[in-house]
């Protein structure tokens, strides 16, 4: 089997120690093509991109996570996090590859000459992922958990941050912070590469369907100034 390890990095350690469970505030939301406005829920939903992005931004910056366990509801941690979903959702243009891996019609394996799901998991963004990790950098997943037309259903899919991998033949196991499972090392992601012109099944360690996922676009922000008028 082969194991690969992001050095230095565990959620345990890393992650941010608070859950993804914010004090309700107004409503975030995202201005698509097209002139359509879509809500993506109150922070009390969730801000699982900003803050996997946010981890990340810190370890890119050598920087030890803030000691708080309970999700800030306003001030500096809660307001970079807030920016850093934008951010990850990559507007205007991001949400449209939710919204395609969403679409009820897109095929779980291949279907005529329409690559589906689970090609794109195992061809396309897995050896992104490994690439990612093997230079020892932290890699930002989109998990689609929806199939749906609604583009207002966006907010029902995830994102988390993968850490590591082991391989064992053709069977993947994704090692991630999971912003829903704070200071937790054991949150995996697992399927069978061998056949991705099939459905291809994968499984969360934590439950739940996750019908594809997705590599997304980050590029780093200093969490410096958040940081330092946190201490002030």
């Amino acid at each position: 089997m082969t194991s690969v390890r992001v050095p230095g990095f565990r959620p345990s350690t890393r992650g941010l120690h608070f859950p993804n469970a914010f004090p309700h505030v107004p409503n975030l939301e995202i201005d698509l093509p097209g002139g359509m406005t879509v809500p993506i829920g109150d922070a009390a939903n969730g801000l699982c991109g900003g803050m996997a992005y946010t981890v990340r931004d810190l370890f890119e910056a050598g920087l030890a996570p803030p000691a708080m366990t309970r999700a800030p509801g306003d001030g500096p941690v809660f307001r970079y996090v807030a920016d850093r979903l934008l951010d990850s959702l990559s507007l205007p243009f991001g949400p449209a590859t939710y919204l395609k891996l969403m679409h009820p019609a897109l095929p779980d394996g291949d279907l005529a000459m329409v690559h589906g799901r689970a090609w794109r998991m195992v061809r396309l963004e897995w050896p992104a992922i490994r690439g990612d990790l093997e230079r020892g950098i932290l890699s930002p997943l989109g998990l689609v958990r929806t199939k749906s037309r609604d583009p207002r259903d966006l907010g029902a899919n995830h994102q988390v941050l993968a850490w590591g991998y082991d391989l064992a033949g053709t069977r993947l196991t994704l090692r991630l912070y999971d912003p829903n499972h704070p200071d937790d090392d054991q949150v995996t992601l697992s399927l069978d590469t061998a056949r991705p012109r099939r459905p291809t099944p994968v499984t969360s360690s934590h439950g739940g369907t996750v019908w594809c996922f997705f590599r997304t676009a980050y590029s780093f922000k200093d969490p410096r100034p958040a940081l330092t008028a946190l201490r002030a």
